[in-house]
């Protein structure tokens, strides 16, 4: 659905990306993540084609988004940060004017609106003034606005800013059910979110992009934890002694129980597990809890940025 290859792009003497490469497969929800000033809203702004890049090439949906702007426009629905509303128009006024720019039969048009209108809850908000509207249905506006055509592909800049955790709740809820027929790129600055809506992350850092890979294999450790039921003797060196076994570190546990992440040597996560449970089942000791240990995505995006 999107493929897009050595992009760059300078505001002056600022480079906002600098060689960007990435591949989104149909049917994807990818989470677009990185600090402020990361590069986030230009790459959404270039795949859009609303801003142009220095160099590179960005394909979306087989078509060159230079050469066939309009055409990809067309099947791309598009939420920016800060949603397209006429405050004055009422909601229904409003769809029914992007209905008729997006080009909607006038036959289709009640069948577009109603499936926008429903999908996003605003039945009961139809004749409202969308400036009387919380943030929490402005924002579902913007979404209601950017199905409305039935897009291909869903861009969303922060389509979760400001709301309040309820909406939050809501609005993922949405877009899991809208990635049913659409491919999903949504940038954000909440880690939770990515967390629940997301098999894929792609983290910027400085203009260029420093992970890309889906969350589990990002989580994925070579580390285990191991907690017991009490302290038999040289847990540590039988520990240190195992084949794969970089070093292993004492750890608090909430109910004080004896607790140690031992840490492997092979960087592609190899499970130690198995070794450590034949170990404590050989030397007698009393198992509690025994796991392969996770990174959350908070503890990756910390490493990426002290290492950026």
């Amino acid at each position: 659905m999107i493929n897009v290859t050595d992009l760059t792009k300078s505001y002056g003497p600022v480079e906002a990306l600098r060689g960007i490469a990435f591949h989104i497969a149909p049917g994807e929800i990818v989470g677009l993540l990185g600090p402020n000033g990361a590069g986030k809203t230009t790459i959404m702004k270039i795949l859009t084609g609303y801003l142009q890049p220095d160099d590179g090439t960005v394909i979306v949906d087989g078509l060159d988004v230079l050469a066939h702007t309009r055409e990809v426009q067309a099947q791309i629905g598009y939420l920016p940060e800060s949603a397209p509303l006429y405050p004055e128009l009422s909601v229904q006024g409003y769809l029914k004017m992007m209905a008729e720019l997006r080009q909607i039969p006038e036959d289709e048009q009640l069948a577009r609106l109603s499936e926008a209108v429903y999908a996003t809850g605003l039945s009961d908000h139809l004749t409202r003034p969308i400036g009387q509207l919380s943030k929490g249905f402005r924002q579902r506006v913007g979404l209601a606005q950017a199905i409305i055509h039935q897009p291909r592909l869903l861009i969303l800049d922060e389509p979760t800013i400001g709301l309040d955790p309820t909406q939050v709740v809501e609005i993922r809820r949405l877009i899991r059910r809208l990635a049913e027929h659409s491919t999903v790129l949504f940038s954000t600055h909440i880690l939770s979110e990515v967390e629940a809506l997301c098999g894929r992350v792609i983290i910027l850092m400085n203009g260029q992009i420093k992970a890309d890979a889906r969350l589990s294999e990002l989580a994925a450790t070579p580390d285990a934890i191991l907690v017991l039921e009490d302290m038999p003797g040289g847990v540590e060196h039988a520990l240190r002694d195992l084949g794969g076994v970089r070093d292993v570190e004492r750890i608090q546990t909430p109910d004080g129980y004896p607790a140690y992440r031992v840490l492997g040597r092979d960087a592609s996560g190899t499970d130690l597990c198995p070794a450590i449970y034949n170990l404590a089942r050989e030397a007698g000791w009393s198992l509690r809890e025994l796991r392969r240990d996770v990174r959350t995505l908070e503890t990756i995006f910390n490493e990426l940025v002290m290492a950026a």
